[in-house]
């Protein structure tokens, strides 16, 4: 691989090549969609403006301001109200009154007549009635005959109502088997943080305004999560320094001063090597490592595992199982809960008790010391936050990170141990700057150079770093997710970096806590039980799923659908859900008839309503109610408001989620009200955990349009304004929403079962007892990379990575908005132009991307900023302009080319091999393509749309009268 990692000097002749090229094989019409007569329709008449979180893609709350006129929007704009997207409006949340208004839309509840896998599915409107009656008949037909383990559920990205199968529908029939995209994005962060330190302390507060911004496998200037777009544009370009770690030249990449173009999959040795440069320069923050983290705890290697009961994520508890020696392995009335430690300063053994977060002898309150964040650049009118002072050992001890002590057990045999630091640093020794370089392709010296940037403090008297490293879904997919991000969290931690002003801070903290989403969970009924969630097929290949219990294994579930084996999986529902966003698309495609009965709850016929047997139609984002915390660390307090009445026959997702529950006779709220309808939902979610009076949607919602968004640090100091949480004993701990850990609070630590951050992992050591090399944060290369596999790379030589950002696009989304598919008409694949001339490629071709899963078809993007060798792919395209039920999603989707399988997934959360596997690429002929034409078609040899002028473009502009229309 050739070594194109640069500073910004090299990017200056680069630079001028990066703009976007168009990859269509036409020309492209003269009068964009947007700016045609029937772009919007508005008459004059009586205007209004409604504030609103705009859901135009899943991920980031921008504030907007909807213009309506007589009833209908007509115009999107920023709010400027909403500091954390700094009043931002991007090309996807405008084109949302396309979306709101477009004639494809689903309008009504809707049967298959016809067979499944037929083209055709032969859909005829029924009422609401006849609809939920069917589902509850078919559901109760599923329990009664297989169990109800058997039903299993899709979800999408949500916008945090569209929750049925993230918890709710496991509620209702008592199925762990939920397959959730959350699996693959942002999951295995969430996963890995929750093992090390906290859940959710992979979000970096990027508004904090880093002295050094470091992007990592993430395009934040197009889209992400709270803080994207322009807000990221503008604090890049107020840092000091700024570092991309990337192995494509992102849009705003090439305004950095340092890029780290590592190959693909190999992220995880890219951050032990940092980890390497960071203790063998000694700049690691001692006092963090020695009393935060469980360093100090020293390892034996000759007592039985053994331990104190936990909690599991969400429900239940097991029994920790460890071999960090303990005061019980010393004594027979030994605390299993206290660790034990070596003290340098007097010459002993002591010990920390994560029974009650305390050092031997120590007492505890809130630390009051410390001073206001001391951060540049803030949006004006933000709140800086209070930063505690860090606090010193009391009494005065000095744990030993180095050494080997004999220790006596409580059997009589001497052992020697070692602090697991001694076993961390060995392992951290192997990656050096060299061997990084090695396997990742960037030199040596620019591996050390950004490394030593980002840790060495530019401002020691703030206290703390030069901010975290906004690093996103790009490393979860290429089989080490979870070793990645512990390395990732842990190498926070010991810079300063962790839970400090623009650092990792997790989910904002509000007015409410209810975050899990509207309609996620049923306040009134319990969740499943352990045992019964235990019964979740793949739970044998990823044992920790029993931990975490966020999801099942996607391919898993999909194999049981297959071949029945566990236990078959009858009866599915999905809510906004996608079978195209995890493992292999085709496979489980050509599963789907063993599936008896299938829901689907959306806006749009997708490929998975083409299997599906009822469609139920939901709302909008601009026809919805919905309180919203920012869901990373941007500290926002808003909502979405609806701000156009409903077409047709639709319902709000809460609605949906309710009536199902109301049909089977299953209580879905809190109290006597069984079944609330979807106002007071929203009254039950403000008032969940809520800090200080209750409140009503109403007034809620009466206060956001006056006000607009609230800052979290001034509304909830303590749980917000406050940093080092962990210091304070405000740090969310144990169990995620379980009530009998709420003592968990107001105690100093982290989330563990140690209260440290695990350096070493008590809970990975629990349920995976033989994987011993996963106990410290490690690397591993992908299956299928050129190390790991290299016949298999000479027969595909090329590396694809894939699931970069769009401007019009978010993941599946939108490809049948006039806007947006008039600037993106045709998915690109990225080649290097040298690739391409020896391919005899040129711009604009087709051409065919195989390896021995399957074959697809994309439109050459000669680009410079991709290494040769390398090429990037677009996903989950699908096209909305076929009939067919598929809606051909195997001609184009690069996700028909996962390898699915054990070993070909990460080992410990089942994350799928979506990036860094092996393909072959060649030019699309009339010989070589079906129907004899290069460009993709339909099963009637009809093209998709491919470029901008195609009319069929026209047919999918607003239909406000179809809107309009009474159900």
């Amino acid at each position: 691989m050739s070594k194109l990692s640069m500073t910004r000097r090299a990017f200056t002749k680069l630079s001028a090549i990066t703009a976007a090229a168009v990859a269509t094989t036409s020309a492209v019409g003269t009068t964009a969609l947007a700016e045609s007569p029937d772009a919007a329709s508005s008459t004059t008449g009586e205007t209004k403006r409604v504030r609103s979180c705009c859901r135009g893609c899943g991920k980031m709350e921008c504030g907007v301001w909807v213009i309506v006129e007589n009833g209908r929007a007509i115009r999107t704009e920023g709010d400027e109200s909403a500091f954390q997207s700094m009043g931002n409006h991007c090309s996807k949340g405008q084109a949302s009154l396309q979306a709101a208004y477009h004639p494809d839309r689903l309008y009504y509840p809707m049967k298959r007549t016809n067979a499944r896998g037929e083209d055709d599915p032969g859909w005829v409107r029924i009422s609401w009635d006849e609809a939920m009656s069917t589902i509850a008949q078919k559901m109760q037909e599923c329990i009664d005959r297989y169990g109800g383990e058997t039903v299993f559920g899709l979800s999408g990205t949500s916008r945090i109502w569209g929750m049925m199968a993230y918890g709710a529908l496991g509620q209702l029939t008592g199925s762990p088997n939920m397959c959730i995209p959350w699996q693959v994005c942002k999951g295995p962060r969430f996963f890995a943080t929750a093992l090390n330190s906290m859940m959710q302390a992979s979000w970096m507060e990027t508004v904090g305004r880093p002295k050094v911004y470091t992007s990592w496998g993430t395009g934040p200037e197009l889209s992400n999560y709270d803080d994207a777009c322009r807000t990221v544009v503008d604090v890049a370009e107020k840092a000091d320094t700024h570092i991309i770690v990337d192995p494509r030249l992102t849009n705003l990449g090439k305004e950095a001063d340092v890029w780290l173009h590592l190959r693909p999959g190999t992220d995880g040795a890219m951050i032990m090597g940092w980890l390497n440069v960071l203790i063998n320069n000694e700049l690691y923050d001692d006092l963090f490592a020695k009393k935060w983290t469980n360093g100090p705890f020293l390892v034996c290697n000759d007592v039985e595992p053994s331990g104190f009961e936990d909690y599991r994520f969400t429900r239940g508890t097991y029994e920790v199982k460890t071999r960090l020696l303990k005061e019980s392995d010393l004594k027979e009335d030994g605390d299993p809960h206290k660790f034990m430690v070596w003290d340098n300063l007097n010459n002993r053994m002591t010990y920390f008790d994560a029974g009650t977060g305390l050092w031997e002898g120590e007492t505890w309150t809130p630390p009051t010391a410390g001073h206001e964040g001391m951060q540049e650049h803030l949006i004006p009118g933000v709140s800086q936050g209070w930063v505690p002072d860090p606090t010193p050992f009391n009494p005065e001890i000095d744990p030993a990170l180095f050494g080997e002590f004999e220790v006596t057990l409580k059997d009589g045999r001497t052992s020697m141990v070692k602090p697991v630091w001694e076993y961390f640093v060995e392992r951290v020794s192997e990656y050096t700057p060299e061997k990084v370089a090695e396997i990742t392709g960037v030199p040596a010296e620019t591996i050390e150079q950004a490394a030593l940037t980002h840790m060495t403090r530019i401002d020691p008297s703030t206290g703390y770093g030069n901010g975290g490293i906004q690093y996103q879904l790009a490393i979860e997919h290429s089989c080490n997710a979870i070793a990645m991000v512990r390395a990732m969290d842990t190498y926070i931690g010991l810079t300063g970096n962790w839970d400090v002003p623009a650092g990792h801070r997790g989910g904002t903290q509000g007015d409410f806590v209810f975050k899990a989403g509207l309609g996620a969970v049923a306040p009134g009924i319990p969740n499943i039980s352990a045992d019964q969630f235990n019964k979740m097929v793949g739970i044998d290949d990823y044992p920790l799923l029993g931990w975490w219990q966020g999801w099942a294994d996607d391919a898993s579930v999909w194999k049981a659908v297959e071949t029945g084996e566990p236990y078959p999986l009858k009866f599915g529902w999905s809510s906004t859900g996608d079978f195209m966003c995890m493992s292999n698309s085709l496979q489980k495609w050509q599963a789907f008839p063993n599936v008896d009965f299938f829901v689907t709850q959306d806006l749009w016929k997708t490929p998975t309503a083409g299997m599906s047997d009822i469609l139920l139609p939901a709302q909008h984002w601009l026809e919805t109610d919905c309180p919203r915390l920012s869901q990373g660390p941007s500290g926002g307090e808003g909502a979405t408001v609806r701000a156009i009445e409903p077409p047709a026959d639709t319902l709000h997702d809460i609605e949906i989620t309710t009536r199902i529950f109301r049909e089977m006779g299953v209580q879905w709220g809190p109290d006597d009200n069984k079944w609330p309808n979807r106002i007071e939902n929203l009254d039950i979610m403000l008032n969940t955990g809520r800090n200080g009076d209750p409140i009503t949607w109403e007034e809620y919602k009466e206060d956001f349009e006056k006000n607009g968004w609230k800052d979290c640090k001034v509304i909830a100091p303590d749980t917000w304004g406050t940093y080092r949480r962990y210091e304070t004993g405000m740090m969310p701990l144990k169990a995620f929403g379980d009530k009998n850990a709420l003592e968990e609070f107001a105690k100093p630590g982290f989330g563990t079962p140690t209260r440290k951050m695990e350096i070493w992992n008590t809970r990975i050591e629990t349920f995976m007892p033989d994987d011993e090399e996963d106990f410290l944060p490690t690397y591993k290369e992908p299956p299928l990379s050129p190390i790991a596999d290299p016949e298999m790379c000479e027969k595909y030589p090329y590396i694809a990575t894939t699931g970069r950002r769009i401007p019009t696009y978010f993941h599946s989304e939108h490809r049948q908005l006039p806007w947006c598919r008039e600037l993106w008409p045709a998915p690109r694949v990225e080649i290097n132009p040298a690739d391409a001339e020896e391919l005899g490629i040129q711009q604009g071709d087709w051409v065919w991307i195989e390896n021995d899963q399957g074959k697809i078809r994309q439109t050459a993007d000669l680009y410079h900023g991709i290494d040769k060798g390398v090429v990037n792919l677009e996903h989950q395209w699908w096209f909305p302009e076929f009939d067919q039920a598929d809606k051909g999603f195997d001609l184009c989707g690069c996700n028909c080319l996962v390898t699915t399988g054990k070993g070909y997934q990460d080992r410990i959360s089942g994350t799928s091999y979506l990036r860094a596997y092996p393909v072959k690429i060649y030019k699309a002929t009339p010989e070589n393509s079906p129907f004899g034409n290069p460009v993709p078609c339909d099963k009637n040899g009809n093209e998709i749309i491919h470029d901008a002028s195609d009319p069929r473009l026209k047919e999918w502009l607003p239909n406000y009268e179809m809107h309009d229309e009474e159900a």
